[in-house]
């Protein structure tokens, strides 16, 4: 599999490592981040380069992921997630890691380096191209629900609208039994 790959200094020591790492395990590597350390870099730049290159590959027919990847992995994910047709997902367990691909089809990991050992790190992105998509209706249709976004700002009806208007007494709306109109639901993502 092709993986393409960013961070900015705070993940250029862990990026050489992972790059050897993944090469090992017989994956494409292509870097798009740092040629040399630079404390004051901006990963903005090197993980949008990543995430179009995903998107082009799978776009061609190319199984690609991407990994990108900074101090907290948060930037990293917000700047891949606004290439149209990525779908990055900030990974911290084998469980998100896993969801990510089976439920959200991910092809953008992002790690925060500094916040896991490298074997933790390589642990979670083993696992995350070692997940296939697992092609439920469900998570396909929400999946074709963000896309639609992407493309045309459309949503799917809000079924809030046409209600009359809740009083603003300040608690919340409750259903028979107690329970909140809002209340948390687990299942529901």
């Amino acid at each position: 599999m092709r993986i393409h790959i960013a961070t900015d200094h705070a993940g250029l020591e862990f990026s050489t490592q992972l790059q050897h790492h993944l090469a090992e395990q017989g994956h494409e590597v292509i870097d798009h981040g740092p040629i040399e350390y630079d404390p004051l870099d901006d990963y903005p730049a090197f993980c949008i380069r990543a995430a179009q290159a995903v998107v082009r590959d799978q776009g061609i027919g190319i199984p690609t992921l991407g990994v990108v990847f900074g101090g907290s992995g948060n930037g990293e994910q917000i700047a891949a997630n606004k290439v149209a047709g990525v779908r990055a997902a900030l990974v911290w367990s084998i469980a998100t890691a896993e969801l990510a691909r089976e439920h959200n089809d991910a092809n953008v990991i992002a790690i925060g380096a500094r916040q896991h050992t490298f074997d933790e790190a390589v642990t979670f992105i083993d696992r995350f191209i070692a997940t296939p998509f697992s092609g439920e209706e469900r998570h396909a249709r929400r999946i074709a629900q963000l896309a639609a976004f992407e493309t045309d700002g459309s949503l799917e009806p809000d079924p809030r609208a046409g209600r009359p208007a809740q009083e603003s007494t300040g608690a919340p709306e409750t259903r028979t039994g107690g329970e909140s109109v809002d209340a948390f639901d687990p299942e529901a993502g």
